[in-house]
């Protein structure tokens, strides 16, 4: 059985792996919330990326229970993953109903989530700060830390990728990637209700469908996602 050590260097491997010439952000934090929520025993994972603009996004995420907490906690304005993003550091809740009174609003959401602990590591260079990699656990504890340094690892690897300037060191190179990630994900939402509502399954067993396909055909996750949603392609 592959030992913790093990497992970091072969997510490492594949994000390294991801870092083609014209490399496709959504794809590459998949890899990274796939491999975290098995690395670090999490129920579920996702990620909140900014917009050019400033806007927090979920950009990625391993279930739709992960991806409604990051949403919930958009439109509440707070909660652990948006306090990392703000504050530039990690944020570890291991036990959610003790944070009536620091989130009162997000407290009330998270109650119907099902999570019981939340652990948010900003993804941030210097004073860079990018978005927030988000651990979600049935079970309370916190984030130890030699967890918290991996995690953190995993996230500067990815947060440099994304800011990665291969021609140029304008800081709109960035904001391009990171809006062409927004539109892809856009594209695959659509997908995963077409494939949900043809098909009679939930979303998770759709997005599972459609990641199948891009990877034994070897495509790229948001073109397969376009070809669904222009009726082009029917899984």
């Amino acid at each position: 059985m592959s030992t913790r050590e093990d497992q970091l260097l072969q997510t490492v491997g594949k994000l390294a792996d991801s870092l083609v010439d014209d490399f496709d952000v959504v794809e590459l934090l998949q890899v990274l919330v796939d491999e975290c929520a098995l690395i670090f025993d999490a129920t579920a994972a996702g990620i909140l990326l900014a917009d050019p603009s400033g806007v927090l996004e979920v950009i990625v995420s391993t279930s739709e229970r992960s991806e409604f907490v990051g949403l919930m906690q958009l439109r509440a304005g707070e909660g652990p993953c948006v306090e990392a993003v703000a504050t530039g550091r990690v944020v570890s809740v291991e036990d959610l109903s003790h944070v009536t009174d620091r989130w009162p609003k997000f407290a009330a959401d998270a109650s119907r989530s099902g999570f019981s602990s939340v652990h948010a590591i900003p993804m941030r260079i210097r004073a860079t700060i990018i978005g927030s990699l988000n651990l979600f656990s049935d079970h309370t504890g916190k984030l130890n830390d030699d967890d918290a340094t991996a995690a953190r690892t995993l996230a500067d690897i990815a947060t440099i990728s994304i800011l990665q300037q291969r021609l140029v060191e304008e800081t709109h190179v960035a904001q391009g990637q990171l809006q062409r990630a927004l539109n892809s994900r856009v594209l695959i939402e659509q997908a995963k209700g077409y494939v949900a509502q043809s098909r009679g399954i939930d979303t998770d067993a759709a997005f599972q469908l459609v990641r199948d396909h891009a990877r034994a055909t070897q495509t790229r996750l948001g073109l397969v996602a376009t070809e669904i949603v222009a009726g082009r392609l029917t899984l």
